[in-house]
C-alpha cells in the first residue's frame, strides 16, 4: 500500500501520478475518507477526556456526562466505519508509477527499449508450436477444461531442462534456489497486492481458505513477512520455481489456440528484497540476467517499458522481454521484471536496520527467469523444413535431446 503520510502531504503531486494509473479519482475519495477519519479521531479524543471528571460531580454535571457518553458512543460507531472505509480505499489505491515510465493504458502504448537479434527467417510455411507436436491440448482439456496441456515427450524433457537451465543461471548470480508452497493465506496475496483488486483472476480453495498462486513471487516476497532484516545483508536474493494457476478472467477468445495463454504452468521467479537507494540498480540488473537467459537460447526479442495505465497495482516499473513468435509474426511477452517499490514491504511489514540503526522498509522487485512461453518461441524458432526441432546445446546437460520430431502424436528422439 502507499504511505498514508505522502497522500497527506504531497496530495497533488501523488494525484497527478495516479490519473496515469486510472486511479486519481481513488485517491480523490482516500484523501476524503481519511480527512473524515481524522475529524472522528479528533472528536472521539476530545469526547473522551470530557468523561473524565474531576472531583466529585452535581446533577447538572452528570446529566452532561450522560449525554457525552452517547455522543461518545455515536461518535465511535461513526469512526469504526470511517476507518473501515479507509482502509478499504487505501487497500485499492495502487503503487503510483516512477517518473520514466511512459504514458498509456495498453499494450501498445509501452515503449521499445531495445532490440536484440534477427527473426528467423524460413525458407518453408511456419508450423505453430502446436503443428510441432507434444502439447497436447485435447486431451488435457478432456481433463481439465479448457487452457489445460499435456506436454509429453521430448517437450516434456527440453521443458524441465529449461527450468535448471534457468535455475543455475540465476544462482550464478547469487540467487538462492527455493522450492514454495503454492498454497498461501488471504494475507500473503493482500501482501503482494493482488487481492482485493486482481481476485478475480485467483483460484480459490474456499474449504481451506487457502489461494493458489499465479507466481511464486507471492511466497517469495512473504517468506520475510513481519521480520526485520539486516542492511548490511541486503539485497537478499531467491529464486522460486513453482508451478503456477490463473483464471485468466477477461481474457475469453484470447490466444484460444495453443498453450501461450493457460491455466496451468510452471516459472523460475527471481526475487530481491533491496535497499531502497538501490532498487533502480537491482531493476535493472534483474533484466539483464533475464536478457543473458534469453540470448543464451539464441531467441531474437525486444525489451519494452510497461505504461502506466498497464501496470499492475504493485508495480512502479515493469520491463518485459518479448520474443518472436514465428507463427504469429509478432513479438510476445516471455518475461516480465517489476520494481514494486516499498508497495509490497509496508503491506508485509518487512523491514531493514540502516547503518545508523533507524528502520526502513526495503524495496521489493520480481523478474521470470523461465515459463513455457520461453520453449514455445524456441519450439517454433528452431523448425525445420522437415517438421523437427534442433535443440540449443546449451540444454543438454539439463537432459534435453539434441533434436526431436513428432508426428500424429508419436515421438522420435535423436539423443
Amino acid at each position: 500500500m502507499i504511505d498514508i503520510r505522502l497522500v497527506r502531504s504531497e496530495p497533488e503531486e501523488l494525484r497527478r501520478a495516479l490519473a496515469r494509473k486510472g486511479a486519481g479519482e481513488l485517491l480523490d475519495d482516500l484523501i476524503e475518507a481519511d480527512e473524515a477519519w481524522r475529524q472522528l479521531t479528533s472528536r472521539v479524543d476530545e469526547l473522551r477526556a470530557r468523561t473524565k471528571l474531576k472531583g466529585k460531580p452535581g446533577p447538572e454535571e452528570l446529566a452532561a456526562l450522560q449525554q457525552v457518553k452517547v455522543d461518545l458512543q455515536e461518535t465511535e460507531a461513526a469512526l469504526t466505519e470511517a476507518d473501515k472505509r479507509r482502509a478499504e480505499l487505501l487497500d485499492r489505491v495502487p503503487n503510483p508509477p516512477a517518473p520514466d515510465v511512459p504514458d498509456g493504458t495498453s499494450e501498445e502504448d509501452a515503449v521499445e527499449v531495445k532490440r536484440v537479434g534477427e527473426p528467423a527467417d524460413f525458407a518453408f510455411e511456419v508450423r505453430d508450436h502446436v503443428e510441432l507436436g507434444g502439447f497436447d491440448l485435447e486431451r488435457g482439456a478432456r481433463l481439465s477444461g479448457s487452457r489445460f496441456a499435456y506436454r509429453r515427450g521430448a517437450i516434456a524433457l527440453v521443458e524441465l531442462a529449461l527450468y535448471r537451465f534457468a535455475l543455475a543461471k540465476v544462482m550464478d548470480h547469487g540467487f538462492e534456489p527455493v522450492l514454495p508452497p503454492v498454497l498461501v493465506r488471504a494475507e500473503a496475496m493482500y501482501g503482494t497486492g493482488f487481492l482485493p483488486t486482481d481476485e478475480v483472476n485467483i483460484y480459490r480453495v474456499e474449504r481451506d481458505d487457502l489461494y493458489l498462486t499465479g507466481t511464486s513471487e507471492v511466497a517469495l516476497a512473504s517468506i520475510h513477512q513481519d521480520e526485520m532484516l539486516d542492511g548490511r545483508e541486503l539485497p537478499a536474493r531467491y529464486a522460486g520455481y513453482s508451478t503456477c494457476f490463473r483464471r485468466e478472467a477477461g481474457a475469453a477468445g484470447r490466444e484460444t489456440r495453443g498453450a501461450f495463454r493457460v491455466h496451468q504452468f510452471d516459472k523460475v521467479e527471481m526475487f530481491a528484497f533491496t535497499d531502497p537507494e538501490l532498487s533502480p540498480e537491482e531493476h535493472e540488473r534483474i533484466l539483464s540476467i533475464e536478457e543473458e537467459i534469453v540470448q543464451s537460447l539464441d531467441l531474437a526479442y525486444r525489451v519494452v517499458c510497461t505504461a502506466a495505465g498497464d501496470l499492475g497495482p504493485s508495480a512502479a516499473k515493469k520491463y518485459d522481454i518479448e520474443a518472436w513468435f514465428p507463427s504469429q509474426e509478432r513479438y510476445r511477452e516471455i518475461t516480465s521484471c517489476s520494481n514494486t517499490t516499498d508497495y509490497q514491504a509496508r503491506r508485509l511489514n518487512v523491514r531493514y536496520r540502516r547503518e545508523d540503526r533507524s528502520l526502513g522498509l526495503v524495496h521489493t522487485l520480481n523478474g521470470t527467469a523461465m515459463t513455457a512461453r520461453v520453449l514455445i518461441a524456441l519450439v517454433e524458432t528452431r523448425q525445420q523444413a522437415d517438421g523437427s526441432v534442433d535443440v540449443p546445446a546449451v540444454l543438454a546437460d539439463y537432459g534435453a535431446p539434441q533434436t526431436f520430431k513428432y508426428c500424429h502424436q508419436r515421438r522420435t528422439v535423436a539423443p
